[in-house]
């Protein structure tokens, strides 16, 4: 069976952490009954984009325990969680969601282009929840499935790590890693592997130190390779980058004149009654579906574009 779609756009430094949850119970009735509106107008936020067909074996669909909805100002994002690459900060995620302590704190530093960070507060951007910080996740076992494919080779790092690794899809997501030979003689098959700063990637912020994660976080509006390797990447935006960039940009550690947009709620998706879920199916990146879509994208040379420019596609449940 052949079903027709739209392609949206696939979907994406940080300071230090976050500020007070709020958590009562008329806030959370509000917040419950904001998403469920918003989620009524969802898909009309999809981006114009070519219409492409693919079989219908060729989509996974995301449960929704691995979908983390991000009410904003100007629209829901909804973020697919991706645990098997950073399980620790995917559990922090979910953790704090669950405790409401992002509800009705601010995106307080926005670069256009670059990235929307949120998880402060007004009165101190930089206040972080009292919880213990996360290691730096930079490592998976290559042996397991789905596959990192290795499309094309790429520099882990142009700053930091001016190294050649392999870039290629993990799951829909955009991913670098060492190669599935190397991954042979390391015993256990781990490797380092990360997910990408693509335009869409949610991350987490940090201070100067690698394993000094809170509960600050960042999705990225542009592609920025000198993150990659060194802020750990515990997601992607499969709906909403629009809203994403509509995010009003500014600092409030810098302009005092500065008014943050508000995080309205986050709540993980199996949270969330029936109603306010959104159904999102991803194309399965190691489809021969896939492959062919691939194929198209192929210079004269059989070179693909950077990774980053690959969309992978996406639709949403009407």
């Amino acid at each position: 069976m052949i079903m027709r779609f739209t392609v949206s756009a696939t979907l994406a430094l940080a300071l230090s952490a976050a500020a007070c949850a709020r958590d009562n119970a008329a806030g959370n009735a509000e917040t419950e009954t904001a998403a469920a509106n918003t989620a009524a107008a969802v898909v009309q936020q999809a981006e114009p984009a070519p219409s492409w067909d693919f079989p219908e074996e060729a989509w996974r669909s995301v449960d929704q325990d691995r979908l983390l909805y991000i009410e904003t100002d100007h629209g829901m994002i909804v973020v697919e969680l991706a645990p098997e690459f950073a399980p620790n900060h995917v559990a922090r995620m979910r953790e704090l969601a669950g405790e409401r302590f992002y509800d009705f704190l601010v995106w307080h530093r926005v670069i256009d282009g670059f990235m929307a960070q949120g998880g402060g507060s007004r009165a101190n951007p930089g206040h972080a929840a009292d919880i213990p910080p996360l290691e730096a996740e930079f490592t998976i076992r290559r042996s397991g499935e789905p596959a990192v494919s290795e499309l094309q080779d790429r520099v882990v790092n142009p700053r930091e790590i001016p190294q050649m690794a392999k870039a290629g899809f993990w799951n829909g997501f955009h991913a670098g890693t060492q190669t599935a030979a190397l991954a042979g003689i390391t015993g256990d098959g781990r490797v380092q592997s990360w997910l990408l700063h693509c335009r869409g990637a949610a991350a987490m912020a940090r201070t100067s130190d690698p394993n000094s994660a809170l509960s600050q976080f960042y999705i990225t509006t542009g592609s920025p390779d000198h993150l990659n390797a060194t802020y750990t990447v515990w997601g992607r935006v499969r709906h909403g980058i629009q809203a994403v960039d509509a995010i009003r940009v500014g600092s409030a550690m810098e302009d005092p004149d500065f008014t943050p947009d508000i995080i309205r709620s986050m709540r993980v998706g199996s949270e969330l009654p029936a109603e306010a879920q959104i159904g999102v199916e991803v194309i399965d990146t190691g489809s021969e579906a896939f492959a062919g879509y691939l194929d198209t994208l192929r210079d004269a040379q059989g070179n693909l574009p950077d990774i980053c420019e690959i969309t992978v596609p996406t639709r949403i449940e009407e």
